[in-house]
């Protein structure tokens, strides 16, 4: 059975830091194209960011290049988004997701999600 989890989300202030895991289950994440969304209250969800199976496959929203970065630990079958330069308006619910498809790269077909976890920048 096919399983993503977030953990890593909290409050921290302006300027912070925070890194979000997404930890795969029931497939291996390396062979598929995994994607950070976000949505805030009232707001309709937002593609973060996206890493392909194919090497140098990246995506950024014009809004986080720069402060945030995607990654992939094929050991801990885990894929990370490290959240630089915090700011107020990056407070939401962010979810990862997964292609549904073995190579698939960004864009993608993202057909398996996870939870979320809650992510709050304030002072």
């Amino acid at each position: 059975q096919v399983q993503l989890v977030e953990s890593g989300g909290g409050l921290v202030q302006p300027g912070g830091s925070l890194r979000l895991s997404c930890a795969a289950s029931g497939f291996t994440l390396d062979y598929y194209a995994i994607g950070w969304f976000r949505q805030a209250p009232g707001k309709e969800r937002e593609g973060v960011s996206c890493i392909g199976s194919s090497d140098g496959n990246l995506y950024y929203v014009d809004s986080v290049k720069g402060r945030f970065t995607i990654s992939r630990d094929n050991a801990k079958n885990t894929v990370y988004l490290q959240m630089n330069s915090l700011k107020p308006e990056d407070t939401a619910v962010y979810y990862c997701a997964a292609d549904r498809k073995p190579g698939s790269n960004c864009p993608a077909d993202f057909a398996s999600w996870g939870q979320g976890t809650q992510v709050t920048v304030s002072s």
